[in-house]
């Protein structure tokens, strides 16, 4: 129950947050809805008036008094009421579905732009806690399904409930003792609404859950389709996505078999129920309790019940369903965000800067109870070349997340050419950096505007000559359509090697002061390998640079290389000094040339 609360106000946030701009426009469309709903359970009430008069003229005319007949004005009036009141409610409910047609699509509009706006503000700690796939489907499905809910679900339910009160007042009017035994099928179509309900939800997440798993598995088995060729293993990935396929099935059947039940099972709680009532009424007419047209809107409206209480029912589930996706959206939304830098200046003068950056006792760690880092102190020179080696878990990459502001350092200090990082605003501080990772990244446009990505005002002949002090220019040319070439969406139309040139060229163009090199030749060939260091040390040529290299022999040349274990520095110097030391470095390098022999 907490649970379900906890829900309904994340929800209400949600619809406060999106639909405040627009509240005054939703608010008409509300009231139109309601207004349309009212008119049109009023139809069978003024019909019955016509009923009686229609049912006392033929009275009249079978006993034979003098001057019987059709009240033909009275009728005509009625029909004339009528009319107006379908074009009035027509018109009220088309303009209802436009004005709410409009507000949901503007502030839904307004919301993706929030969250886009949220993506840019969060801290890169949390995209390192979270998976991707959770944000894409936070900006996508999320507010897509609530969207839905809001468009297809919420006037139609507002119409339904409206209906619903609106035909027991009507059967009040009418009568009050026969209005309040109608009442009592109310709290009996809840509770088997809620009982069916409660049966289906529990089918209907396994379906869901059975849906992702064969999602799963065919996207596994498809990446590596290969794989089950050469391995002959065709039949059991048959087998296994026949029996995924067939639990979904049994899934799927139950719970539209269930929830297919909730509408006959109130459907023939009517029909008792109006069977019932035309008996009664009718000895009441009879009786000359009540007359013929207030019988015949009373048993009308009976039946009129079965249709809002039916739409209810079946709006309930996509709802309730938004509803999830609307506390998925606002947890987004209330996620802390990078500390406010309103005091700092946001004018910079890159051209000052020359690249020495100073770490000073810095202490970092993830989480309180795991340390990373205990006290770290180094200096890098203008134009140097800092090799940063160890093995996996050393702190080698936590070194330049908190050099980028990535993270932020709990204790120490961070400076570049004196100045602390943290008197810099992070965009400031960033623009002095350029990067290339070992995952290239590429995304889906020309191959020259993912080089002008580094700077995107860039010329097209600044672009080819970084491309060509990159190496990569001559396989660009060979490429169809050279640097118009489109690189696809998941970048696999061009080499990991080009790739990785392509994003040095990148780093190039921005002409950062410092540059940043994170394993980038880990994952090609010798020859490929040549060509990457070649373009990088065109890169690195009067840049401060920090390169992070699990091939040692891409660094024999650095100016200072530090080697870290958990996090500390257990040695430094250049190459040779450090093979002489015959330390951790020297196992390390060794390391390698026994591996290759073996």
């Amino acid at each position: 129950m907490n649970n379900n609360n906890h829900r309904l106000r994340k929800a209400g946030k949600l619809i406060e947050i999106s639909m405040s701009p627009y509240k005054n426009k939703f608010f008409i469309a509300l009231f139109l809805q309601f207004f349309g709903a009212v008119l049109g359970t009023l139809n069978p009430f003024i019909i019955g008036f016509a009923t009686t008069e229609l049912g006392k003229n033929v009275t009249d005319i079978a006993q034979g008094k003098p001057g019987a007949a059709v009240n033909l004005s009275y009728i005509a009036v009625i029909v004339a009421i009528l009319g107006v009141s379908a074009v009035v409610r027509q018109c009220a409910t088309y303009t209802a579905s436009f004005l709410t047609s409009g507000c949901v699509q503007d502030s839904f509009r307004d919301l993706r732009s929030k969250i886009s706006d949220k993506i840019n503000k969060i801290p890169v700690s949390y995209y390192d806690r979270n998976q991707l796939g959770f944000i894409l489907s936070c900006l996508t499905n999320d507010v897509d399904a609530v969207s839905n809910a809001m468009q297809q679900s919420l006037m139609p339910l507002i119409y339904a409930v409206t209906n619903l009160i609106m035909t027991f007042v009507m059967m009040l009017v009418i009568s009050v003792p026969l209005g309040l035994v109608c009442l009592i099928l109310l709290p009996c179509s809840f509770f088997i609404s809620r009982f069916l309900m409660k049966k289906s939800q529990g089918q209907f997440r396994k379906m869901q859950n059975t849906l992702a798993e064969l999602n799963g598995y065919i996207q596994e088995r498809y990446t590596g389709f290969t794989v089950i060729k050469l391995y002959n293993n065709e039949e059991d990935t048959i087998n296994k996505f026949e029996e995924i396929n067939g639990r979904m099935n049994k899934a799927g059947f139950k719970s539209g078999f269930i929830s297919s039940l909730i509408s006959p099972a109130i459907e023939f709680l009517i029909n008792i129920l109006y069977a019932v009532m035309i008996l009664i009424t009718g000895y009441s007419v009879l009786s000359g309790n009540m007359t013929l047209g207030n019988m015949q809107a009373f048993v009308t409206y009976i039946w009129l019940i079965f249709e809002p209480m039916n739409q209810i029912t079946q709006l309930a589930a996509p709802i309730q369903s938004a509803t999830a996706s609307m506390e998925r959206i606002v947890n987004f939304l209330e996620e802390d965000e990078e500390p406010d830098e309103e005091g700092k200046s946001s004018k910079l003068d890159l051209s000052k800067f020359e690249g020495n950056v100073n770490f000073r006792n810095v202490k970092f760690s993830y989480s309180d109870s795991e340390p990373v880092i205990a006290d770290l102190s180094f200096e890098a020179k203008s134009g140097q070349k800092i090799a940063i080696v160890g093995a996996t878990g050393a702190g080698k990459t936590t070194i330049i997340n908190l050099l980028m502001r990535f993270y932020d350092i709990d204790e120490g200090d961070i400076t570049i050419d004196g100045t602390s990082i943290y008197a810099i605003r992070r965009n400031n501080e960033r623009a002095l950096f350029g990067m290339v990772l070992q995952d290239a990244w590429l995304y889906h446009n020309t191959i020259a505007e993912n080089i002008r990505f580094g700077r995107l005002n860039a010329t097209d002949e600044e672009v080819i000559e970084a491309a060509k002090t990159a190496n990569v220019d001559h396989f660009i040319r060979t490429m169809p359509g050279g640097y118009d070439m489109m690189i696809n969406e998941e970048g696999s139309n061009v080499s990991l090697g080009q790739k990785q040139l392509i994003t040095i060229a990148r780093a190039i163009l921005a002409n950062p002061h410092i540059l940043i090199l994170d394993e980038a030749t880990s994952s090609v060939d010798t020859r490929l390998e040549m060509l990457i260091q070649s373009a990088m040390n065109r890169a690195m040529e009067g840049r401060t640079s920090f390169v992070i290299a699990h091939r040692l022999s891409t660094i024999r040349d650095a100016d200072l290389i530090l080697v870290l274990d958990s996090g500390d520095i257990v040695e430094q110097g250049t190459h040779n000094e450090l093979l002489e030391k015959n330390g951790v470095y020297a196992k390390l390098y060794n390391s390698q040339f026994a591996d290759q022999d073996e």
